[in-house]
């Protein structure tokens, strides 16, 4: 198999995650100018949430699991799962803004927990999907 032989839509966003990862590394990079140099691991690993939960994901995703696009689950597994990676990568951006200005927050813990419950809840839902699929099929 090939890249090429992957879903449209899944194509598409692969491609998203691909350039949200990029952005991630090019305002780390923008952010630090501005900083004086100073960085913050958290902001310089978070182009790394959008490449394996986004990109990587999806290519595996998409190969376990050929024609699933359409089913039932698969749309609140997607907004799920999309939803917590968001979230990671906006929590990561937050905690890195806090690092690099020596102030902390609790809403970081929000953003972490919050990111991780929603991937889990995506990835059980996506589970629920392939198996009521294996069901259905004689």
């Amino acid at each position: 198999m090939s890249i090429l032989d992957i879903n449209v839509d899944t194509k598409k966003t692969i491609l998203v995650y691909l350039l949200l990862a990029l952005t991630a590394i090019l305002v780390d990079n923008v952010y630090a100018i501005f900083g004086h140099g100073v960085r913050s691991a958290a902001m310089t690993w978070m182009f790394l949430y959008p490449l394996l939960g986004g990109t990587m994901f999806y290519l595996i995703i998409d190969r376990w699991t050929q024609g699933i696009g359409g089913s039932k689950g698969y749309r609140a597994f997607y907004n799920l799962h999309n939803s917590g990676i968001a979230t990671l990568t906006v929590g990561s951006f937050l905690k890195g803004i806090l690092e690099i200005a020596g102030a902390d927050s609790l809403y970081v813990l929000y953003f972490q927990v919050t990111g991780w419950v929603l991937v889990v809840i995506g990835l059980l839902l996506l589970g629920w999907t392939v198996q009521y699929i294996k069901m259905e099929k004689p």
